[in-house]
């Protein structure tokens, strides 16, 4: 009896091990056609109604589209970011949980050090989406019609200008302190949790003036509602001509904001390849690629290696600039 298994016992070992090795092989494959199984989920950390949450629904319905399951966007707005951001990185990385990040991503570790997350080690970089220049736009109460007029205000009237923000070290506080430090003016900070209530306060005349998305401004500027006094690229922008850029008044002066998309630490990478090659797709679409001229905005996807580089390098950019303006936490 012992010398017939032996052989038999050889010949099970080795059919097991050549199952196994099949089932290695075909193992990403298989994982990559089975997903997504379930629909979902799109994290955006800032309210329903913002430049950031145009682009993000934009991109749910193209994706819902090519993936075959619903891409639902859910809103999770406040503490600059970092509530619904902290959600991104505590889901389970199946690849059914993604979010959208802003350049406040990278700033939030120079200007909150005790983040309940690391910005780089938890989280899957997925791709980049949009470079996204910012417009000044002030209530016409203020009474200035261009950046000139603004500055001679404000140096006549120090700290007596309240500027709204869409949270405390975002990208719009930040451009708007760049601007004071290089026309060397005194502003008054008043921080929102987004672009809605922001703006509501600057259209409604409680605050004067603010930085924001160019499709968040673009409507209430067409109504009169707002006066465009600058806008934050390095030059004029295609869809706003007459704006003039900040530069035109401050030389050195540019400040580009950026939306991506990310998800948790430990996704699949076939999943997160995939994902960059889908957003790549559907940001080049004729429909999306016209709706964003409209708004200023300018698509720039990646692939999942070169988002985390970029976002290496633009951590460390922001830091430099949050020295330069010594903006702190509130």
């Amino acid at each position: 009896m012992n010398s017939r298994f032996p052989s038999q016992d050889r010949r099970r070992l080795i059919s097991a091990a050549a199952a196994s090795v099949l089932v290695g092989a075909v193992a990403p494959s298989w994982a990559q056609a089975t997903w997504p199984s379930k629909p979902l989920r799109f994290i955006v950390p800032y309210p329903p109604g913002g430049g950031t949450d145009l682009v993000a629904r934009m991109v749910a319905q193209k994706l819902t589209q090519t993936l075959g399951q619903q891409v639902v966007v859910d809103n999770k707005p406040g503490a600059s970011t970092i509530i619904g951001t902290d959600l991104m990185a505590k889901a389970a990385p199946d690849g059914h949980t993604i979010g959208l990040v802003t350049d406040s991503h990278a700033i939030n570790p120079t200007f909150f050090p005790k983040l309940p997350y690391d910005s780089e080690k938890d989280f899957s970089f997925i791709s980049q989406l949009v470079n996204v220049p910012l417009m000044m736009v002030a209530h016409p109460s203020l009474n200035v019609k261009t950046l000139r007029e603004f500055i001679a205000l404000a140096k006549a009237q120090p700290n007596k200008i309240n500027y709204a923000s869409i949270g405390n070290g975002t990208p719009h506080q930040l451009a708007m302190e760049l601007l004071r430090v290089g026309a060397n003016i005194e502003l008054t900070h008043v921080a929102y949790k987004g672009v809605a209530p922001a703006l509501a306060d600057v259209l409604a005349g409680h605050a004067h003036v603010m930085f924001t998305g160019t499709s968040s401004a673009a409507p209430h500027i067409k109504e009169g509602r707002l006066v465009p006094l600058a806008i934050s690229s390095a030059k004029r922008q295609q869809a706003f001509p007459n704006i003039p850029a900040v530069s035109e008044v401050l030389p050195d002066y540019e400040f580009v904001t950026w939306y991506g998309v990310v998800g948790p630490a430990g996704m699949p990478r076939e999943v997160t390849q995939r994902l960059a090659r889908e957003i790549a797709a559907a940001m080049s679409l004729p429909d999306v690629k016209e709706k964003l001229a409209s708004m200023g905005v300018e698509a720039a996807t990646s692939t999942p290696d070169e988002f985390a580089v970029y976002m290496r390098k633009q951590a460390a950019s922001l830091s430099r600039m949050v020295q330069l303006t010594g903006v702190k936490p509130d």
